[in-house]
């Protein structure tokens, strides 16, 4: 299925009418390819569905985390710094008032998303490692990744930027682990710890 089918397959399962869904669509397809977003837009949505998709079986709640998934960046701006929260808010805000759906879980999912740390709930400890995928990625790959952030925050010049950026990668460092879950962990670690050192080395 493409992106499109999951969703409005997902919504339908949650309780939306066929019409609200159509709707729905076309708000998140514009808000995602909004002319300013290099790289949170659909195909960072499409990259973390597939991730869902892999590892669904492990999760709790499978249809909380993907419809976190489609709304985590619904509101995206760089010179914000409340993004998650405006998303969350949006999200719980549109569904139905019959769902099977727990809006809290989604609104706590989403927020989770701005600070990416452990969570007592394993299934938000999934959907953080889902969006952090791509700093484990190869390095051509992840080249093309920090290049479209540096776009998406063109309005900094570099001396504002690169410090920035340095100190937030770091951060990641600092904690003993980057991925939450295990299965991430053994995977990916490695990789995205070299990526993020050899990063920051060219903003230094």
């Amino acid at each position: 299925m493409n992106l499109k089918e999951i969703y409005s397959e997902l919504l339908t399962n949650i309780g939306f009418r066929e019409s609200e869904i159509e709707q729905n669509w076309l708000d998140l397809k514009k808000a995602y390819s909004n002319k300013s977003r290099y790289y949170h837009n659909l195909t960072h949505i499409n990259d973390m569905v597939e991730c869902f998709e892999i590892y669904a079986d492990q999760l709790k709640f499978p249809n909380e985390v993907l419809f976190s998934i489609f709304y985590h960046d619904y509101v995206y701006k760089s010179s914000k710094k409340d993004n998650e929260l405006k998303s969350a808010e949006y999200a719980v805000k549109i569904l139905p008032k019959e769902t099977n759906l727990n809006s809290k879980l989604v609104f706590d999912m989403i927020c989770a998303t701005q600070l990416h740390q452990y969570n007592e709930i394993e299934d938000i400890n999934w959907l953080i490692d889902f969006d952090l995928k791509i700093l484990a990625r190869d390095w051509n790959e992840y080249q093309i990744y920090f290049e479209q952030i540096r776009k998406e925050y063109r309005i900094y010049p570099d001396f504002l930027y690169k410090p920035g950026r340095a100190k937030a990668l770091k951060h990641f460092l600092e904690h003993e682990f980057i991925f939450q879950t295990k299965s991430f962990r053994d995977l990916f670690e490695e990789k995205a710890r070299a990526n993020i050192e050899k990063e920051i080395l060219l903003l230094t």
